[in-house]
């Protein structure tokens, strides 16, 4: 999951270059070839000597890179397309090695008329038990397309069971997958599937090859607008919970009240629960019964949210769940893992600001949620974020109002001033910046942070990536 903190190894999925995942005689966001930059962030007390295995699709034989060395508290990236040691048309998973703890973020970027820019953050491990909350076939206008790596020492036997909103659940096998390799499965042309549509989740169980003994993967997921540019990524989830927090709830919120959120919750059980969903002005949505391993939708304006709403929400169960938060209208097409917990220092690999270039699309913005998921209120001034340029030098801190338990307060660069106003880039043409959010002793933060780019009309396009505990 997104919360886990990434120390010596970063297992990082959906990593492709140019023409991975083209239909060429599709459109828009399904039809385009993504090409990733890997964010990442040394969150050490010293220098990180850091290098990469990459894996194409299916393969366990590595190519293997190294890079700069990286000062503790740097944020910086690299462009996968311009890795000379990988072609064109590269499709696969990848494993960073460091001799410091790195948190790590996918940036997928897309071409033409497609801005928006999925993400997905990287694994410090796996588990034999791994959960895909929404998978989508043809439905609301989505392709799905996930991957599953292998993060095992040997070969893997995967179990990939599908689970539709009603209906009986249907099952795929992957067989000896080796050791770093990744599979992707691309709903829009999966034979698994002969139904034209699909929606429901998908649950994946892991052995080692030839065995009943649990072996260690990790998913990841790309939902692809078929024939519009909208496009947004999240994680399969190791770990499920009776209660989910969600840091950014929406109803019909912006300037042109078109914002909302949607809420996709799984349940992990073997029995029927019962979900509800606790928005932080009190509305409450529910309880509705949910069958087991089957997910269900909710709403940023259900319970009768106001438009305008913009707050947070807490998701309860009377069994284990995990859940997806979606942002959509507006322009935005957003997606993040929902927090089983928190940490009280967290820490955000990829943040940007930009004043002199926001207007013509070619700089983002980062906009950065922080709930209070713990059991106590905190005060003003006890929580900050530590803003962190390339060569991580402290550029400033801004220290937050008070947060109540469930409540959340935001923050970005302009919050430390004018050396804020362009944070994230330099006249070199380079990029990078960071920052880490901090807490009081026991505290437990939750931390969404939202990318944003212009893209005229007074429009913007947007996707969320969930801040990497680091205590």
């Amino acid at each position: 999951m997104k919360s886990k903190l990434m120390s010596i190894l970063v297992v990082l999925l959906l990593v492709t270059a140019f023409a991975g995942i083209q239909k060429p005689v599709e459109a828009a966001a399904y039809g385009t070839a993504f090409v990733t930059s890997i964010t990442y962030q040394n969150v050490g007390a010293g220098d990180a000597n850091v290098s990469l295995n990459f894996y194409a699709q299916g393969s366990g034989t590595p190519i293997t890179i190294t890079r700069p060395v990286l000062p503790a508290g740097a944020g910086t990236s690299l462009y996968v397309g311009g890795v000379t040691e990988i072609s064109a048309g590269f499709l696969g998973s990848a494993v960073m090695s460091s001799d410091q703890p790195l948190v790590a973020t996918l940036v997928q970027i897309g071409s033409g008329s497609v801005k928006n820019r999925p993400l997905s953050s990287g694994f410090s491990g796996g588990a034999s038990d791994v959960l895909v909350p929404t998978v989508l076939k043809n439905t609301f206008g989505y392709h799905s397309m996930f991957s599953v790596q292998n993060v095992d020492s040997v070969g893997a036997d995967i179990t990939l069971t599908f689970v539709p909103v009603s209906g009986t659940p249907i099952t795929h096998t992957i067989t000896n997958l080796p050791s770093g390799a990744a599979e992707f499965i691309d709903m829009g042309d999966f034979s698994g599937i002969t139904a034209s549509t699909f929606n429901g989740s998908v649950k994946i169980k892991s052995v080692k090859t030839g065995t009943t003994t649990p072996g260690s993967v990790v998913a990841s997921s790309m939902e692809l607008q078929i024939t519009g540019d909208l496009a947004y990524a999240f994680e399969g989830a190791t770990e499920s919970a009776t209660k989910i927090y969600m840091p950014s709830a929406l109803c019909n919120f912006g300037p042109n009240s078109d914002t909302t959120t949607a809420y996709a919750v799984q349940n992990t059980t073997t029995a029927s629960i019962d979900v509800t969903v606790t928005y932080s002005n009190g509305k409450i949505d529910g309880p509705y019964p949910l069958a087991a391993g089957a997910k269900k939708s909710f709403d940023g304006c259900g319970a009768s949210n106001p438009v305008g709403f913009l707050g947070s929400a807490t998701i309860t169960a009377t069994g284990d769940i995990v859940a997806v938060g979606k942002v959509y209208g507006g322009g935005l097409s957003t997606a993040f893992l929902g927090f089983p917990g928190g940490g009280e220092k967290v820490a955000l690999p990829y943040v940007r600001w930009t004043e002199a270039h926001w207007l013509d699309g070619t700089r983002q913005r980062a906009y950065i949620a922080i709930q209070n998921v713990g059991t106590a209120d905190l005060a003003a001034g006890t929580v900050s974020v530590k803003y962190y340029d390339k060569t991580g030098t402290l550029v400033g801190t801004h220290t937050l109002a008070a947060i109540p338990v469930a409540g959340k307060v935001n923050s970005n660069p302009t919050n430390i001033g004018s050396a804020g106003s362009e944070f994230g880039a330099y006249p070199d043409g380079s990029f990078g910046g960071a920052a880490i959010v901090e807490g009081p002793a026991g505290s437990e933060l939750a931390v969404v942070v939202r990318i944003q780019t212009y893209i005229g009309g007074g429009n913007s396009v947007g996707e969320d990536y969930q801040g990497v505990n680091i205590q």
